[in-house]
Parts: structure tokens; C-alpha cells; sequence
């Protein structure tokens, strides 16, 4: 995501309305590896400025979608959450506590060729779901016989869409 001063020039020069409660929100998201869902942003922006309204992060982080400068996701945890990381990337999202974790692949996923038919594919997004190291452990010391997951096999990946590559 850009720099909150290059936001603020995109918005002017979009003809969309600066305010220092956007300004904020820029702040909030800029540099962060998070995805945090509106209401996390809302809570984060409220502390520094009391005043911001749940309407103008929505709209804000609508704007910022809408201008491909952060992503809007669905990813099965309950309400949409925002990635400031536009680059082609996957996640990783825990089913214990719903954190999520941007994934790099080494190699390129391809949809087989005796199955594509006339389909053509714009973006692809994978969604690996299982626990992460603290809420493994967690169940681990709470639930007899579980065991921590490996962390050397990931079993098989659910494709969820075409969010983004």
C-alpha cells in the first residue's frame, strides 16, 4: 500500500473529499502485515482520533478497493477483511483464532487442461485453513491425544475463487 501522503494525493486528485479521519486510516493501515476486518481498523483509528465514525472506515476502505490500493477478502472468518498487501500472494488462516498470513508460492498454479475447457482464468487465490503455532499448542495442553501439526506437509489446498493472483 502507498505512503498516506500518496493516498491523500489520490484521493484529491479523484475528486474524493480528505479528511483528517481518512488521514488516519491511511496511518493505520500503512505498513501493517495484519488483515484486519473494518470494525479492527475502526478500533485502531478510534484510539488515536475518538471522533471517527464505523461508516467513514467502511467507506474509506470501500474507496481504497475500489482504487486497487488495498484488497477487500472473504475468507470464511465472519466479515470481510482488508489487505493492504496488493501483490500476488495466498493465505494462510487459522481456524482457532482466525488470524490470517500472507503465503508466497514457488510455483505457479495452473488449472489442467483437460478441465479448463473455454474458461479463462484472470486471478486465482488458495486459502490453506488449520491452526496456528499458538492455537495448536493450545489444544494440544487442552485436548488429549492431539499433537502439534507438522510444520514440513501441508495437506491439500481448497481453491476459494478469483480474488486475486
Amino acid at each position: 500500500m502507498k505512503p498516506p501522503a500518496e493516498l491523500t494525493e489520490m484521493f484529491r486528485a479523484r475528486g474524493l473529499k480528505v479528511t483528517p479521519q481518512r488521514q488516519c486510516i491511511f496511518r493505520v493501515l500503512h505498513g501493517t502485515e495484519a488483515h484486519p476486518s473494518a470494525e479492527a481498523v475502526y478500533a485502531a483509528a478510534s484510539a488515536e482520533m475518538p471522533t471517527i465514525s464505523l461508516k467513514t472506515v467502511y467507506q474509506t476502505l470501500n474507496d481504497l478497493a475500489g482504487m486497487g490500493e488495498i484488497q477487500q477478502l472473504d475468507l470464511g472468518t465472519g466479515s470481510s477483511r482488508f489487505d493492504p498487501n496488493v501483490e500476488a500472494h495466498h493465505h494462510l488462516v487459522c481456524t482457532g483464532c482466525g488470524s490470517v498470513r500472507d503465503l508466497y508460492l514457488s510455483s505457479r498454479l495452473r488449472v489442467p487442461a483437460d478441465q479448463i475447457g473455454d474458461f479463462t482464468v484472470a486471478t486465482t487465490e488458495v486459502v490453506f485453513r488449520g491452526l496456528c503455532g499458538a492455537c495448536a499448542a493450545r489444544m494440544a495442553t487442552t485436548t488429549p491425544g492431539i499433537a502439534p501439526p507438522s510444520t514440513t506437509h501441508i495437506p491439500s489446498t481448497h481453491s476459494r475463487g478469483e480474488a486475486h493472483g
